[in-house]
């Protein structure tokens, strides 16, 4: 499904502007969270001179509700700085886990074409060789020794390329093995991820 969601071309042109559209969004989050930390600062400070000062009530109300106002903003910019930095990561597994997914795909169509070529090779092989062992009775026996060296011949060749086939093969399972083991890898951290993410929300 995200595979699908990620092959639509708006993806590929918003991919051109995502790294500086994500470290703009970045920069202005810091900056407001470094203003609401510097804003708390200041009136806590003013809200304790305050008190001790034992100033009037609607003094003290406004400075109240000035360091609720900025405690409240430092709450907000801090956890939208955080599930950004969250949101970054597991576009960015996801989008891992999508390209692993498609060369684990056409891996495993490589192994299967890798293995019907071997088959039929195997196939050749034995006809063949049932036709050195069967034919050349009622036949001049310089046109069976011809026609056996030649069967020869191609034997070696079907050996030789059934041989290449085989270690192709192999090379194919260890690779789909490889990406199989990284595909669920990613796949347990977007997992762990995605568990963070419920407990925080």
């Amino acid at each position: 499904r995200w595979q699908k969601i990620f092959m639509f071309p708006l993806w590929s042109k918003m991919a051109v502007f995502w790294n500086k559209m994500f470290l703009t969004i970045i920069v202005l989050l810091i900056v407001l969270f470094l203003d609401a930390v510097r804003e708390v600062r200041k009136y806590s400070s003013v809200h304790v001179h305050e008190k001790a000062a034992n100033v009037n009530s609607s003094a003290f109300d406004h400075i109240q509700m000035k360091l609720f106002r900025s405690q409240r903003n430092l709450y907000l910019s801090g956890f939208s700085l955080f599930l950004w930095l969250v949101l970054r990561r597991t576009v960015t597994l996801l989008t891992q886990l999508a390209k692993e997914m498609a060369s684990h795909a056409a891996l495993e169509t490589q192994v299967n074409d890798a293995t019907e070529a071997a088959k039929k090779y195997m196939a050749e092989n034995e006809r063949l060789q049932e036709a050195l062992s069967g034919k050349g009775d009622g036949k001049k026996k310089e046109s069976a020794d011809a026609t056996e060296k030649k069967l020869k011949e191609e034997v070696e060749h079907l050996k030789a390329e059934l041989q290449k086939t085989s270690n192709a093969f192999h090379k194919a399972k260890t690779e789909v093995a490889a990406v199989k083991k990284q595909s669920e890898g990613l796949k347990r951290e977007y997992d762990h991820l995605m568990k963070e993410f419920e407990q925080l929300q």
